[in-house]
């Protein structure tokens, strides 16, 4: 089995949209199918063929590191704790980057994905971009589209302000080799202006996913995620 590069995965918000959930517990340890929903990402990532993952903390990150541990399902755990402001995505990564190594998937701490993790990683390192993002043709489905895809390039990219021409979304797992780190200001918190920056070069490889993604970000996501993983046998993960 090939083992899929460093993931680093993005944990590190607070995740106000999902209100009094969130008061006490951070996202990524909240009940889903009665597990934390971190737990499932894991234990995906694990079946792909991951074995070593990097999670960025900061809101409550010392319960993370606590009820995960270094070890869980074969996987080597590390944890990278963002400054007390929080760092934003772009910023816990540049502050991981010491752990991450030269070559690296992230992931959105979020989202539970269901794709060929390992052929988007190969992929993509066949390529020689210097970053990954999966897509999915989303034709504003599951939440704004936000990316132009075409013969295997993202050629543009815009989270805060897409345009009518992207019918693609912004899948939640992408890839960066470290020297894509310079590519925007060192004072820059969002990763999605890097995945813009990248894209705007050529630089930034497309993997298309074709199943839906499933994310705990909102009230109703979280419910749905919820129902779906209590119907998932995970002995058959996909």
């Amino acid at each position: 089995m090939t083992e899929l590069p460093t993931v680093c995965i993005l944990a590190g918000g607070r995740g106000e949209r999902l209100g009094q959930l969130v008061r006490d517990v951070p996202k990524p340890l909240l009940d889903v199918a009665d597990e934390p929903f971190l737990f499932h990402q894991l234990r995906l990532l694990s079946h792909h063929g991951a074995r070593r993952v990097v999670v960025c903390v900061g809101y409550l990150g010392e319960r993370i590191r606590e009820r995960v541990g270094c070890e869980r399902f074969g996987l080597r755990i590390e944890y990278s704790f963002d400054a007390p402001g929080l760092d934003g995505t772009l910023g816990a990564i540049r502050r991981a980057r010491h752990l991450l190594g030269e070559r690296f998937l992230v992931l959105y701490g979020d989202s539970y994905l269901r794709l060929d993790y390992r052929a988007a990683a190969g992929d993509w390192e066949r390529s020689e971009c210097l970053g990954l993002m999966v897509v999915l043709r989303n034709d504003g489905r599951w939440d704004a589209s936000n990316a132009v895809y075409e013969n295997e390039r993202v050629i543009a990219h815009d989270k805060s302000s897409p345009s009518p021409e992207m019918r693609w979304i912004d899948y939640g797992l992408g890839g960066l080799e470290a020297r894509a780190l310079d590519q925007v200001a060192h004072s820059e918190r969002d990763l999605s202006v890097l995945y813009a920056r990248l894209a705007e070069i050529g630089e930034l490889y497309g993997f298309e996913a074709h199943e839906r993604f499933y994310e705990i970000g909102r009230p109703e996501s979280f419910t749905e995620t919820d129902a779906f993983l209590r119907r998932l046998d995970t002995s058959r993960l996909p």
